[in-house]
């Protein structure tokens, strides 16, 4: 299979894996806080990629300071920041709202490998795509014609995940940018090491960390999985066919959380997912770029 079919099936699956990841997190809240959830995520993601390590026969964990220093970005930025916010969000919001305005990171992956990523540049499709992209999440966050017209434009936990989805793109970057060469278990592993070892010293300091129910462990394994999917998949296909492929994720959630948490969609959240694959198609186009 040549590098461009393994790409796309390894975003395939980590799409299924994200669509996964807030019904199990939804069903770990029965009994367990987004914080606990979020340490017991993080060991077991870890533990996931040292196995992923072992199957593949790469023991070497070896790294520079330098890339060190990038993988401790990626686990403040977008483990530690990006991914609390995301699960305090989802406490309080639907598993579609939190799902689809955290597909809105093609925006900022573009925007901001504009200035740090100069061989990608700003063409008129991805204008279009991030103008239909911005509209698709207003309609997404209002949910009503009545709350669109009133200027009620989501919440604050919609904002949180806005936040958590800036966050998450920068860490893309830096990884295209800086950590391309390293194995995609390697970096999972790592990232979510320092992560790890940040919740315990918090759990040490302030309260006991434990396993309330087996959804914990569930996410954190289907994070591993998705997370390593997600490095291999950005190492052989272009930013762009990453982010239209990721589109699928809205679709696998929706369906879930209608069938497992019974949530439903407005007519204008339907129509702000349809926006939302034009976009990300848009942006997955390439022609002369403008600047």
């Amino acid at each position: 299979m040549n590098q461009k079919k393994t790409g796309i099936l390894a975003i395939l699956g980590a799409s299924s894996m994200w669509a996964v990841e807030p019904i199990l997190a939804k069903l770990a809240y029965e009994d367990a806080d987004f914080l606990e959830t979020s340490a017991v995520r993080a060991i077991f993601v870890t533990l996931v990629a040292i196995l992923y390590i072992l199957l593949r026969g790469r023991r070497n964990l070896k790294i520079t300071g330098r890339q060190f220093s990038y993988l401790v970005y990626l686990a403040l930025a977008g483990t530690i920041f990006g991914d609390l916010l995301y699960f305090y969000a989802l406490t309080r919001i639907p598993v579609l709202n939190a799902v689809l305005i955290g597909h809105m990171q093609p925006i900022f992956i573009v925007l901001t490998g504009f200035f740090f990523l100069k061989e990608d540049k700003l063409t008129k499709f991805d204008y279009a795509g991030i103008g239909i992209m911005i509209i698709a999440g207003v309609l997404v966050t209002t949910k009503t014609l009545e709350n669109f017209s009133a200027a009620r434009f989501g919440t604050i936990e919609d904002v949180y995940v806005l936040l958590a989805t800036v966050a998450w793109a920068t860490t893309t970057i830096v990884m295209r940018k800086y950590l391309r060469e390293l194995d995609a278990g390697v970096v999972t592993f790592y990232r979510y090491l320092v992560a790890s070892a940040v919740f315990i010293a918090y759990f040490s300091l302030h309260s006991s960390l434990a396993v309330s129910n087996i959804y914990q462990i569930l996410v954190g394994i289907v994070v591993g999985v998705g997370t390593i999917l997600y490095y291999e998949g950005l190492k052989r296909i272009k930013a762009a066919q990453v982010c239209a492929l990721e589109l699928s994720t809205p679709f696998f959630a929706t369906l879930l959380g209608f069938l497992i948490l019974r949530e439903g969609a407005t007519l204008i959240q339907i129509a702000g997912l349809g926006l939302l694959f034009a976009g990300i198609c848009l942006l997955s186009k390439k022609e002369e770029a403008y600047f």
